[in-house]
C-alpha cells in the first residue's frame, strides 16, 4: 500500500506538469491525458510481482530484442499480440525506473520501438509512449526528439489519426518551445479526417505566440469564415481585432523612431506624427478607440478600447 501510494503521488506530479500552459481548455485535455496514465499504471500495480517473477524465469534476450522484423517472424502470426506484451512490459519498465529514481529509461525507446514495429496500429503505444519519453526526469526519458520520432511513425502508419499530430504538436509546444513549428503541425493535423474545429484555433494561437501574425491571421479568418458555431465566430472576430491593433502599434512605434530621428526629440503625442506628416491621419483602433502614446514612448491603445490585445500574444 505504501508503494502504490507513492506510485498515485509521483504520476500525480507527473499528471501535473504536463498539464500547464497554452489555455484553461489545453490544460484540461492534458490533465485528463495523465489521468489516463495514472489509471493504466495503477491497474497494473497487482500484477508488477507475477510478472517480474515470470520475466526472471524467461528468456532474459528476449526482452532486449530490439529488431521488430525478426520478432514478428518469431510470432508466427501472433504479432498483434506479441505487440501488446511489448506494451505491459513498456508500461512495468517505465513505472519501475518512476519508482527506482534511476531515470535513466535506457529501454524505454526501444521497448517502444518494437512495439509500433509489431503493431503498427497500437495507437496507444505512440500515444503515451511519447509522453513517457518527452517528460522530464524524474518522470519521464527526457527525450522529446525521440518522442517525436516516435509519434512521426505513427502517423506514417496511421496518416488519418489527427490526435498523433495533436501529441507532435504538443511537444514542439510545451517541450522545445518551438511555437511556429508546433502552429504547423497544429494546421496540418486540423485538416485530417474528423479533427476537431479547436486543432485549428489551436493552430491560429500558437501561430501567434511564435510571432507568425500574418500565419495567425490568414487561419482566424478561415476559421471565421468556415465555422456554424456562433462562439468560435465572435472570438475570431476577437482575435483578428487584437492581431489588427497589435500590428497597428508596432507600424506606430516604428514611425514613433522615425520621427525622434528626424527631429532630434521624441513625439510628445501620436498627433504630432499627424501635424508633421508622417500619419494621414490619428489612427484608430479595431474597436474605434485612438491609440495614445504610452509613458514608453511606445504606441498604446488608448482608454475605453474593447480590444483584448493579449489575444495577439
Amino acid at each position: 500500500m505504501r508503494k502504490e501510494g507513492r506510485v498515485r503521488r509521483l504520476f500525480l506530479s507527473l499528471a501535473s506538469r504536463l498539464s500547464s500552459s497554452v489555455s484553461a481548455f489545453v490544460r484540461r485535455r492534458r490533465a485528463a491525458l495523465g489521468g489516463v496514465i495514472i489509471a493504466t499504471l495503477l491497474l497494473q500495480l497487482p500484477l508488477r510481482r507475477a510478472l517480474d517473477r515470470a520475466a526472471q524465469n524467461s528468456a532474459p534476450e528476449v526482452l532486449y530484442i530490439s529488431s521488430g522484423r525478426l520478432l514478428r517472424r518469431l510470432s508466427l502470426g501472433f504479432n498483434g499480440l506479441l505487440a501488446d506484451i511489448y506494451w505491459t512490459r513498456a508500461v512495468q519498465y517505465y513505472g519501475r525506473e518512476v519508482l527506482s529514481q534511476q531515470s535513466n529509461f535506457e529501454l524505454l525507446g526501444p521497448l517502444l520501438r518494437v512495439t509500433t514495429a509489431l503493431d503498427p496500429h497500437l495507437l496507444v503505444a505512440y500515444r503515451f509512449g511519447a509522453i513517457f519519453l518527452a517528460a522530464p526526469p524524474p518522470d519521464g526519458a527526457g527525450k522529446p526528439q525521440e518522442a517525436m520520432h516516435l509519434l512521426r511513425r505513427g502517423i506514417v502508419g496511421n496518416p488519418d489519426y489527427w490526435r498523433l499530430w495533436e501529441d507532435l504538436g504538443f511537444i514542439e509546444y510545451w517541450d522545445l518551445r518551438d511555437y511556429a513549428a508546433a502552429a504547423r503541425i497544429f494546421r496540418t493535423g486540423s485538416e485530417r479526417p474528423g479533427a476537431e474545429v479547436w486543432m485549428r484555433t489551436l493552430a491560429a494561437s500558437v501561430a501567434a505566440k511564435g510571432g507568425e501574425i500574418q500565419t495567425s491571421r490568414l487561419l482566424w479568418i478561415q476559421i471565421y469564415q468556415t465555422a456554424d458555431n456562433e462562439v468560435i465566430r465572435k472570438s475570431a472576430l476577437a482575435h483578428l481585432a487584437a492581431l489588427k491593433a497589435y500590428q497597428d502599434i508596432q507600424e506606430i512605434t516604428r514611425i514613433l523612431g522615425l520621427y525622434e530621428r528626424k527631429e532630434g526629440r521624441p513625439a510628445r503625442s501620436i498627433q504630432e506624427l499627424v501635424n508633421a506628416g508622417f500619419l494621414r491621419s490619428a489612427p484608430l483602433d479595431p474597436s474605434g478607440v485612438p491609440y495614445k502614446l504610452g509613458e514608453s514612448g511606445e504606441a498604446e491603445l488608448g482608454p475605453g478600447s474593447a480590444i483584448d490585445l493579449p489575444l495577439a500574444q
